[in-house]
């Protein structure tokens, strides 16, 4: 697939648009974070095994579905299967697996603020691949939301982090993970429907992880038909929904913009934990949350 600039045009109602659905998507990629949660603490499978799964499941369900209603988007040039493999590969395995590495060195604190620094390195490739501007609102978004996240999820406390080198480099590699995500996909947009292109990132990138799984590992969960439910709505629900939805932002907002719209991410999770599961929301939190808030509308405040 050869690509310079994305020449897709951008409006003041189609930006809108992309807001709209890049905000939906980060809603419910808030919801994955629970779903992780709960079928970690309560079942017997690894972290690398459940993105494993999530990944197959989003891209047979997707496949499934397309197969059904338009099969004719999925077809694909064979002369882009290699930049779909990258796409897979870079994307969305190493993303995943990094994460899992970046969660076990850093803690979820810590992970969590580092995914974050990914809208930089967007708005870095953007501004040299699609020359996509560096105003001073973006630097003034991307710090907001980076101290924000730091504030949502408490990393600010010392006694939380467990900082060592190779931690910090995985996470800062998820947040480079999260930056080729968003530009394969800011790519593949302009030849590609979001819906195929999230069939066959995640399609390769289930491939190269099921490389690192044994048959036993991915049934480790064994009898536990609930588990096995939720793990299909964790991967069939908001993984599926955020990820192609966030995709489809991508052919009406600049990248640097919707990835920086997905920030808002801990923020949801925030809220939902507060009234689904009644944890408690600090001052601090709140004042986080403001601030990453800020940082998306100084954005729309630049349009």
């Amino acid at each position: 697939m050869t690509h310079t600039k994305a020449t897709i045009a951008v409006t003041k109602p189609s930006m809108t648009k992309g807001y709209a659905i890049a905000l939906i998507a980060t809603t419910l990629w808030a919801t994955t974070g629970i779903l992780i949660s709960y079928l970690l603490t309560h079942y017997t499978i690894a972290p690398l095994t459940l993105a494993c799964w999530r990944d197959v499941i989003v891209s047979s369900v997707l496949a499934v579905i397309l197969a059904a209603v338009r099969p004719s988007l999925l077809r694909i040039r064979r002369q882009d299967i290699p930049f779909f493999a990258a796409y897979g590969f870079f994307g969305v395995a190493v993303f995943n697996a990094l994460w899992v590495y970046s969660v076990d060195f850093n803690g979820a604190t810590l992970a969590v603020v580092l995914v974050y620094t990914g809208p930089a390195f967007v708005a870095i490739v953007a501004h040299w691949l699609f020359h996509e501007p560096i105003t001073r609102f973006k630097v003034l978004a991307i710090v907001l939301s980076l101290v924000g996240c730091v504030l949502v999820t408490g990393a600010y406390d010392l006694t939380l982090l467990r900082l060592n080198p190779l931690g910090v480099l995985c996470g800062v590699g998820v947040g480079v993970g999260f930056a080729f995500y968003s530009i394969f996909g800011k790519l593949s947009a302009s030849r590609y429907s979001p819906w195929a292109a999230t069939v066959y990132s995640f399609g390769f990138g289930a491939f190269f992880l099921l490389l690192t799984q044994r048959p036993v590992q991915l049934v480790s969960m064994g009898n536990a038909p609930l588990g096995w439910l939720t793990l299909f709505v964790l991967g069939a629900g908001p993984t599926l929904g955020g990820y192609a939805l966030y995709t489809v932002s991508l052919g009406y907002l600049p990248v640097s913009v919707a990835s920086l719209v997905a920030t808002l991410e801990p923020v949801f999770t925030a809220f939902m934990a507060f009234f689904l599961l009644g944890e408690r929301l600090s001052a601090i939190q709140l004042v986080g949350s403001l601030l990453i808030l800020f940082g998306v509308l100084t954005l729309r405040r630049e349009e």
